[in-house]
């Protein structure tokens, strides 16, 4: 059957004068036969350290390439194009949440948690421009960021209630298949989605779901829910990647030092040379 197929390619391009690409053999190869890991426990092994390659942080929506804010940096300070990772392209705020957005967006360059350094939060800091690390136990999921050294714990077995409100929320995690399903409260107000000023209550809601693709990616999906902000859920969803380098690891990103300066040195008795 592949053979015959071979053949038929052929005589098209010859007939029409396209050129195609020479197809060696249309069967799937070995390593293309992709066996799911499993943990000890025969759960999907999500085991590694992974990467977004996506411009969500930039801007969750689709958004055409922009200069940055501060005309010294020329092309650094610059905002990459990208197609957005958002469901339908539509973030439903409330009208009055859609004018904060619009403030907090005109206010970027110093209201964006980011500039900072406060934790991210969830899901943001899934697609920050950093790697995370997932160490997966049958009784906890450990997501350690490189940004700002932020982690969380995802309970698989017995959740304890949430303290309190906090930065990187509740996290409480159940598999489905192959799927983990985190859900994820008791977020405080004080993160944001992206820098494009996407933002949120204390309201917030979020349901994840790690999905294996292959031995070196996972699907993410996020399901937003905030009534104080967004007229109905939405979504986003994105691949992440396995950081395959012989010595991957993650390395500090201790950014409140950077940030010192910028927070406190109206303090200072005598200004910084």
């Amino acid at each position: 059957m592949h053979t015959r197929l071979q053949r038929a390619l052929v005589a098209l391009a010859i007939t029409s004068g396209v050129t195609i690409p020479l197809i060696a053999n249309l069967a799937p190869s070995k390593a293309q036969v992709y066996q799911l890991r499993h943990t000890a426990d025969g759960k999907a092994d999500l085991n590694g350290i992974w990467q977004a390659l996506n411009t969500a942080n930039w801007d969750l929506q689709q958004h055409a390439a922009q200069p940055g804010q501060v005309v010294a940096l020329g092309a650094i300070g610059a905002v990459p194009a990208g197609l957005g990772v958002v469901e339908g392209n539509e973030i439903p705020y409330l009208p009055a949440a859609a004018a904060k957005k619009k403030e907090n967006f005109e206010k970027r360059l110093t209201a964006d948690p980011e500039v900072k350094c406060y934790l991210p939060g969830v899901p943001r800091a899934t697609y920050m421009p950093y790697p995370f690390q997932i160490v997966q136990t049958p009784d906890y999921i450990l997501m350690a960021y490189e940004y700002a050294s932020a982690t969380r714990t995802i309970y698989m077995d017995k959740a304890p209630r949430s303290p309190a409100d906090s930065w990187m929320g509740h996290s409480v995690g159940r598999w489905q298949g192959n799927t983990l399903v985190v859900d994820v409260t008791s977020l405080n107000d004080q993160t944001w989605f992206d820098r494009a000023g996407n933002f949120h209550s204390d309201a917030l809601h979020v349901v994840e779901r790690y999905t294996p693709l292959g031995p070196d990616a996972l699907s993410y999906e996020a399901t937003i829910d905030d009534p104080n902000v967004f007229s109905r859920s939405w979504k986003i969803s994105m691949p992440l990647y396995r950081r395959l380098e012989k010595n991957a690891q993650l390395l500090e990103f201790k950014c409140i030092e950077f940030v010192e300066e910028l927070m406190y040195g109206h303090l200072r008795k005598q200004p910084a040379k």
